[in-house]
């Protein structure tokens, strides 16, 4: 029902709609309720004129209870209303409109206002699917899936899973399309399950309480087990009683027995209460054992009809006891002479029996068991029980020994047995030496007896001490273990220090058994320290390296210290800084020196008395030269030693070599020379020296121990001076204007050493004059005078100049002309130093150059072709030159010139042509055969045809009528 206002008067003139509803909750949103709950919904209208109708509907239905009240609005003559309306939801209601709806004059249709309703309420009861018609009947083992399910809700039930009241399941799903909740219990049913109460749970967060569903379980279930109580064991023609019970099953079994294919009828059946709420049911059985039952299988059987498809049993095997009915040993006959060491196989065999004879063997009362101790050796080998049909063998393989013999072996089975016994030989179990005396002392008598414990048959003893037989004396054979004989042998001995350690043996043979047993005894003679034959009297070392000087000294006991003493002086016993006593007494010494080198005491010392010995340290150290003259001199022909004296160890005859040390290997030969050596001195010895043995000498000393000693020795050969005259300087040039200098150049060779006098024109020269000045110079063998002239004049200084060289041997000169500047001297020796196809090398000797620089040209010409060629020599002042250009296996005639700034010279070797062939291609090219200088050709035109030279050379005409050949008489 709504709430209506009647409008007052003169309202009509003018009507004003309400625009807005204020709803409570609010408009528009999702409100939640309890159903059966009563809530409060107000509905408020905005300013109107005339006041409106108010409805509120829920789910299209209109509420009733609602009551409405009317206040002026904001402005005059308006009017508000507020409608309130109790609503109590139901769960149909979940998810309606609840609408507030005004209506007025003033509207062409009503306003409204809403929200959604979320209604909340409890589910429906829980229900489960049982599989199958028989509730809660089910059967151990089964797989069991039980789903649950609760319809509707607000929100979905919450299931959940209680066995016996405890939670066993929590999980659950919700389908919400169908406003369904599901909870599948999975669960393999066992025995204890029996009785059990499964319940489901259903409830949300406004049920009023739980609602659950349950199912009582009824399990049905086999024994799991079947157990015979008893012995199938049992003596035959004696009672087997047993009973068999099975395990705790829903519903009883029944028994049954079984013998074989036989059934068997029980004494006695009981059923009894088991567990789970199941029942267990026992049934038992006597009797007789008889020997065919042997070995037969005796089944408990349980069945039942609820258990159609299954079988239970239980089976036992009986076994009927019986003894053996024959036993006897098999093996070596008895009296058989058996020698110790044999193997021996006896076999114990046995017919019938149960259980299967053990077949224990004994040796005389004690039994027969394997060796366990890895030490002990495997002397008995004892075989398992074996079995070949009813017949049932046992081996015991043993090594005979002494004990063996006449040993009674019996084998037994039970109450029966068998017996066997060997005869065994063997050699003495042990042989054993005793002493009247331990210790010993050089000339003390010892008496020493052997006894042979026990041999089977009797040995013969005999005593040897190193090899060497000893007399001895023999004592009556008496009775000893193993039913054997045993027998002694004394014998007497006088010892010395040499016997210490020495064994003396005693030897026990039998002839029968072609056997010895031997045992020694070690003699133990005490005596003072005596040095034995290999001790080392000399000992060698190399200087800075070590010395071993060991002690070779038998003592006895050991010597109890070694006193080593040099020059009177005892070395520590703790060691020094270079030597170091071992505990063998050797004396170790390191970074030995040449003063180590000597004689050591040795003392030697123990309990029994002293001892000495005398070693003799020989140091070896590398030479070292003492002794060398240097220089040594000679006159050429005499003769004289080269004397080399050196400190050395050892001396070696032949320690002493010499060398000459020299560029050429022709003069370092020593073929012509003596070499002598006698002890630390080698002597070098020259005989009618020559000036070419002038040098040096080194004198090489080696004696073995490294680093060879090397030392330089020069012998000068004396000899009268010797001036040099070459060519270029018995000429020298200089202007005669007072203006300019000239230097002389003097050389000459000798010794010992020159002394220089100069003279002009024969008269000696005042080298008090300004103008002159000399300087000489000294270098070995080699003298120089350099004469320098000032401010030259023609007049005066155009003159011959002799320089006399002069030493106590003897004098020689040499005459220097000094002339004017001029034209140079034609060089001299032109000859060929290579040859290839196409070119040649050259080589020649400078003439005097006229006091200028000069230069060189070649000229050459192939024969055949007319013409010359001329070629510039660069650098310009080589005396060796390529000529390239050159044509294969052509004849080529070649000249040389000199030139200077005031002409040319005349040519090579007065004008002789140096004829040349060049190699073909295919030839080797290399230096040539000698090629000598031939007269220029007579008659032969010297201008060559220019139009055949190649293209590029230049034409140089010489011209024959030139008295001298310069640049002016050159026409290019």
């Amino acid at each position: 029902m709504g709430c209506s206002w009647a409008p007052t008067p003169g309202s009509q003139a003018s009507q004003v709609p309400p625009k807005l509803l204020y709803l409570t909750p609010e408009a528009g949103t999702m409100v939640t309720w309890v159903a059966g709950q009563e809530y409060v919904v107000s509905c408020l209208s905005g300013d109107a004129k005339p006041a409106p109708d108010i409805t509120i509907l829920l789910s299209g239905r209109t509420i009733s209870d609602i009551s409405a009240n009317m206040n002026e609005g904001s402005q005059q003559k308006l009017f508000t209303v507020e409608a309130t309306a109790r609503v109590t939801p139901q769960s149909s209601d979940n998810g309606q409109l609840l609408v507030c709806e005004a209506s007025s004059p003033a509207l062409e249709a009503p306003i409204k206002a809403s929200f959604t309703v979320n209604v909340l309420f409890p589910p429906g009861p829980p229900v489960i699917e049982w599989p199958g018609l028989d509730e809660g009947h089910v059967r151990a083992g089964q797989s069991l899936e039980l789903p649950c399910v609760a319809q509707g809700g607000n929100p979905l039930a919450t299931l959940q899973w209680l066995k016996n009241g405890q939670p066993v399941s929590t999980a659950w799903g919700t389908e919400h399309t169908q406003a369904v909740a599901r909870s599948v219990l999975v669960m393999t049913v066992r025995p204890e399950d029996h009785g059990a109460r499964l319940s489901c749970e259903a409830h949300n967060s406004v049920s009023a309480g739980t609602q659950e569903r349950s199912i009582m379980l009824q399990v049905t279930f086999p024994p799991s087990a079947i157990t015979i109580l008893g012995s199938a064991s049992q003596v035959e023609n004696k009672n087997v009683t047993l009973s068999c019970v099975s395990k705790s099953s829903r519903p009883r079994v029944l028994l049954r027995w079984w013998l074989g294919w036989r059934q068997l009828l029980p004494m006695e059946e009981t059923i009894m209460d088991g567990l789970h709420g199941g029942y267990i049911s026992m049934s038992n059985l006597t009797f007789l054992a008889r020997r065919e039952d042997n070995g037969l299988t005796l089944t408990c059987e349980a069945f039942s009809e609820a258990f159609t498809k299954e079988t239970f049993k239980k089976s036992l095997t009986l076994n009927i006891k019986y003894p053996a009915q024959k036993l006897w040993i098999e093996g070596a006959p008895e009296g058989q002479k058996l020698r110790a060491g044999t193997r021996v196989r006896l076999v114990c065999l046995a017919i019938g029996g149960n259980p299967e004879p053990s077949l224990t063997w004994y040796k005389d009362s004690r039994t027969v068991t394997e060796s366990r101790l890895p030490q002990e050796p495997r002397r008995m080998q004892l075989g398992n029980v074996e079995k070949s049909g009813s017949t049932f063998s046992r081996e015991l393989v043993l090594v005979t020994g002494p004990s063996d013999n006449q040993a009674k072996f019996t084998c037994k089975a039970g109450q029966l047995s068998a017996s066997t016994q060997l005869a065994v030989q063997f050699p003495p179990t042990n042989v054993t030496i005793l002493a009247n005396a331990s210790a010993l002392r050089p000339g003390d008598a010892l008496n020493l007896t052997c006894i042979s414990v026990s041999s089977n048959p009797p040995v013969n003893l005999s005593w040897d001490k190193e090899g060497e037989r000893l007399e001895g004396l023999a004592a009556l054979p008496r009775r000893a273990p193993f039913r054997g004989s045993a027998a002694a042998r004394s014998v007497l001995l006088q010892v010395s220090s040499r016997d210490h350690g020495q064994r003396v043996t005693c030897r026990a043979h039998s002839a029968e058994l072609r056997e010895t047993v031997s045992s020694f005894y070690r003699l133990n003679v005490l005596y003072r320290p005596e040095f034995l034959g290999e001790q080392v009297l000399v000992v060698t070392a190399v200087e800075q390296g070590e010395a071993l000087l060991p002690v070779s000294v038998s003592a006895n006991p050991a010597p109890e210290a070694f006193n080593w003493t040099f020059r009177g002086y005892r070395l520590s016993p703790a060691g020094g800084p270079r030597h170091r006593i071992l505990s063998s007494g050797a004396l170790h010494l390191w970074n030995v020196t040449r003063a180590d080198d000597g004689l050591y005491q040795l003392h030697c010392q123990n309990s029994e008395g002293t001892a000495e010995a005398l070693l003799r340290l020989d140091v070896h150290y590398a030479p070292t030269i003492r002794a060398l003259q240097d220089p040594t001199e000679v006159n050429v022909g005499g003769s004289v030693d080269i004397v080399c004296t050196v400190d050395a160890n050892p001396i070696l005859p032949g320690m002493f070599s010499w060398e000459r040390l020299g560029e050429d290997e022709e003069d370092q030969s020593l073929d012509d020379m003596e070499k002598i050596s006698k002890g630390p001195t080698g002597r070098l010895r020259i005989h009618q020296a020559k000036l070419a043995q002038a040098g040096a000498y080194q004198c090489i000393v080696d004696n073995g121990v490294a680093p060879p000693a090397r030392g330089l020795v020069r012998l000068v050969v004396r000899f009268a001076p010797q001036v040099e005259h070459p060519t270029p300087l018995t000429k020298v040039a200089a202007a005669g204007d007072s203006t300019s200098s000239a230097t002389l150049h003097c050389r000459a060779r000798g010794v010992p050493n020159i002394v220089f006098t100069w003279t002009k024109n024969g008269v000696p020269l005042d080298l008090q004059d300004p103008r002159y000045t000399e300087h000489t110079y000294h270098q070995g063998g080699v003298h120089s005078s350099l004469l320098t002239i000032a401010n030259v004049s023609a007049a005066q200084d155009y003159a011959l100049f002799t320089c006399t060289a002069t030493n106590p041997l003897g004098s020689d000169q040499t005459n220097i002309e000094l002339v004017s500047i001029s034209r140079p001297d034609p060089p001299s020796g032109l000859k060929v130093v290579s040859l290839t196809p196409h070119s040649v090398e050259l080589e020649w000797k400078p003439g005097f150059d006229g006091g200028l620089p000069q230069r060189f040209y070649i000229r050459y010409e192939a024969l055949g072709t007319p013409g010359f060629h001329y070629v510039d020599v660069l650098p310009p002042q080589a005396t060796t030159f390529t000529l390239t250009g050159l044509q294969p296996s052509t004849r080529y005639k070649v000249w040389l010139l000199a030139s200077n700034a005031l002409g040319d010279s005349g040519l090579a070797d007065k004008g002789t042509q140096l004829p040349i062939t060049t190699p073909g291609l295919d030839q080797p090219s290399g230096e040539p055969e000698d090629q000598l200088p031939t007269e220029p050709p007579a008659g032969k035109s010297s201008v060559p045809d220019p139009s055949r030279l190649p293209k590029g050379w230049d034409l140089l005409v010489f011209d024959p009528t030139c008295s001298a050949c310069s640049h002016s008489c050159l026409t290019i």
